[in-house]
């Protein structure tokens, strides 16, 4: 394309965009989203110019951001993906590679039983066992008294790792689990899906675990449409994951330009004897497969849009913060009537959301206050899965665990009392005033001060 036509392309996007800027939201009459992208021109011309260059798949961008974000989670290495869930697949997936943990089937995988399904669907899908426990009020983080008696307990050695998310940022009491992980050997699995710029006594969030995942979902800290992330501490296990990805596929040449066969390989010896059942057979190291593996790369574009998003960040980080303040201030007046949201002694949350979990006791119910809440046209959320053994695909499990009423009675309070609102950097003064407007009037109606 010459490049004449390219910048009256790319000038038009700059207009649109800063037309879309200007578009007003009129309270109560417009949706006030819990979450969303922040995007200015910056992404949409970086991924046009990359959709117009006619490289497609995972490349040049996908590569550098490669390389850039592992810090983000305190790690050195790591590999871009399609999504969250499917860096949550590659990282349980990684559990059974034979040059790494190489974990039999069968092996079991402690994990909350109040959750987002794709942190324990890689467990089943692997088939490993998930070993529920229930959680921890206020902080919904799983109760790591029911961790270490499962531990204690465990004379068959069974346990093999232990894997959660960080609650909408706020991690558990990192310093026992760690000890935990230590004295049992456990490989620690750290979803930081929600936790994106998250500290635990000064240290990242995603710098605990042997592997950490990250989502680049719309609604999350950062997205590009689509995308996932897992970081890994050393190059080996990044190579497995990489390799997983990229469908099991042994070669690492050409991580800037998969898809070019033209160049030179980075091992050196592209035809070789590389199969062990066929020993005397030269073949294209491209097309030898190690593990048994996926295609969940990404597209390149997505990752242009993301070499962006991580320029926001450090903005992005403060709104969420500072929104999250705003929202204790609107609440506080309330409090003997939720289990409001605290961080963690040693932690400094970068909030994905405000959870709020209404006491047995209140004068009102989580329907009456998130009818009241989407009637105004302010958008809530449920707590994930709540109780996930609760739920149609999950039920079949639950008769192993007995009542769930007395085995998981803070997982049963989250699914009928929790809820969470935003805290993202489009919720503007203007609509936060909102919101607080909205609140009051709910608690004005019902004669509590």
């Amino acid at each position: 394309m010459k490049a004449n036509k390219l910048d009256e392309i790319l000038k038009l996007v700059s207009e649109h965009m800063a037309e879309q800027q200007e578009v007003e939201w009129k309270p109560g009459e417009d949706w006030l989203s819990y979450s969303g992208p922040i995007f200015t021109e910056d992404e949409y011309i970086a991924a046009i110019k990359q959709l117009l260059s006619g490289w497609l798949i995972f490349g040049e961008n996908g590569r550098k951001f490669e390389l850039e974000f592992p810090q983000y989670l305190g790690a050195d290495f790591g590999v871009l993906t399609n999504s969250g869930s499917s860096a949550n697949l590659l990282m349980v997936s990684t559990l059974k590679s034979k040059k790494l943990f190489n974990l039999p089937a069968g092996s079991k995988i402690i994990t909350p039983v109040v959750c987002f399904a794709t942190t324990i669907n890689p467990i089943i899908q692997n088939g490993f066992e998930p070993l529920f426990v229930d959680v921890t009020l206020p902080d919904l983080n799983l109760d790591l008294d029911a961790v270490e008696k499962l531990l204690e307990e465990d004379t068959n050695k069974e346990i093999k790792a232990i894997m959660f998310a960080h609650v909408l940022g706020n991690p558990p009491d990192m310093d026992r689990l760690m000890s935990l992980v230590e004295r049992y050997n456990l490989v620690f699995l750290e979803d930081c899906c929600d936790a994106l710029g998250s500290t635990y006594d000064g240290k990242k969030l995603g710098s605990f675990g042997h592997m950490s995942t990250c989502s680049f979902f719309p609604a999350h800290h950062m997205t590009m449409g689509e995308g996932g992330f897992v970081a890994a501490k050393n190059c080996k296990t990044r190579k497995i994951i990489a390799s997983l990805r990229d469908w099991g596929r042994a070669c690492y040449c050409n991580t800037a330009k998969p898809g070019d066969v033209t160049g030179g390989t980075a091992c050196g010896n592209r035809f070789k004897n590389w199969l062990p059942g066929m020993p005397e057979a030269i073949y294209d190291h491209r097309y030898v497969f190690d593990e048994i593996g996926y295609n969940l790369k990404p597209l390149d574009l997505q990752a242009a849009m993301g070499l962006q998003q991580l320029e926001k960040l450090p903005e992005l980080d403060a709104a969420r913060r500072q929104n999250f303040q705003k929202l204790e201030e609107i609440f506080a007046p309330y409090k003997e009537h939720f289990h409001l949201p605290k961080a963690t002694d040693k932690a400094d949350p970068c909030w994905f959301a405000y959870v709020l979990t209404i006491k047995p006791d209140a004068p009102f119910s989580r329907q009456d206050i998130v009818e009241h809440l989407e009637e105004a046209k302010i958008q809530t959320r449920s707590y994930f899965s709540g109780n996930i053994l609760a739920h149609p695909g999950y039920y079949h499990m639950a008769a192993e665990y007995g009542d769930l009423d007395e085995v998981f009675p803070v997982a049963q309070l989250v699914t009928t009392n929790s809820f969470f609102l935003g805290t993202y950097k489009g919720l503007t003064d203007e609509k936060m005033g909102y919101i607080a407007k909205v609140i009051h009037e709910f608690f004005a109606e019902r004669g509590i001060k």
